[in-house]
């Protein structure tokens, strides 16, 4: 149940402009205004207890709470950190999928007769996946930065941004590996490999792609 503060005027707009501002990942940024509007309404309730009339305490505690111009760069920040680790365990659920896609295509070898663009499809597939299984690691390992490293040293200011990129770098390079590994399944033989492949390849990116653009957003927020 709300504190008696939580339901004035005031409070309730400086809620909804604070929840406009911020953006993460939904859990966090909800206890994280939970947790900040329920300090707000202590303080009106302390004012309440003082005597003061009940729309006066609701407006010198929103002025006293700072802003929310003030208080969000803070908050954004941290939900920037919180949007890292998230994509970081996006990237790296995405990992088995990875190295199966790329065990598929890399030991699925095509018969001489095959045609040229189907060994093409192949042979990038096995590249992209490469790629992407390595940004992945990528993203994992900078996310440490965030999690035990970060309560001994600072987290770097552009490493949300990092992380949200290589998330990105992923993605992308597992979509293009399921366009190609769907072109090499239509022309071969040997297409329920490849068709089971591209199937992990196009789980991967749908993993990873949503996160890492919510972290993109998310970072460039924090550090403008």
């Amino acid at each position: 149940m709300r504190a008696a503060g939580r339901e004035d005027g005031p409070v309730a707009a400086y809620e909804a402009a604070l929840t406009a501002a911020l953006h993460g990942p939904g859990g966090a940024k909800a206890r994280m205004i939970e947790e900040l509007c329920d300090g707000l309404a202590d303080t009106v309730e302390a004012h309440l207890a003082e005597g003061m009339p009940h729309e006066q305490a609701s407006r010198l505690a929103v002025r006293e709470f700072g802003t929310v111009e003030e208080v969000a760069p803070a908050c954004q920040r941290e939900l920037a950190i919180a949007q890292t680790r998230h994509t970081a365990r996006a990237a790296v659920l995405a990992v088995p999928f990875l190295v199966t896609c790329w065990l598929l295509a890399r030991t699925s070898g095509l018969p001489d007769t095959a045609g040229q663009l189907p060994r093409t499809a192949q042979l990038l597939a096995v590249n992209l996946a490469g790629v992407a299984i390595l940004a992945a690691l990528l993203t994992a390992v900078a996310s440490a930065a965030t999690g035990a490293v970060a309560r001994r040293l600072p987290t770097p200011h552009r490493l949300p941004l990092v992380v949200a990129w290589a998330g990105t770098t992923t993605s992308v390079a597992m979509a293009v590996a399921t366009l190609a590994l769907a072109v090499a399944a239509a022309l071969t033989a040997d297409w329920p490999l490849f068709a089971l492949a591209g199937a992990l390849s196009a789980v991967s990116h749908a993993v990873v792609a949503a996160s890492a653009r919510a972290g993109r957003r998310s970072a460039r927020l924090a550090v403008s």
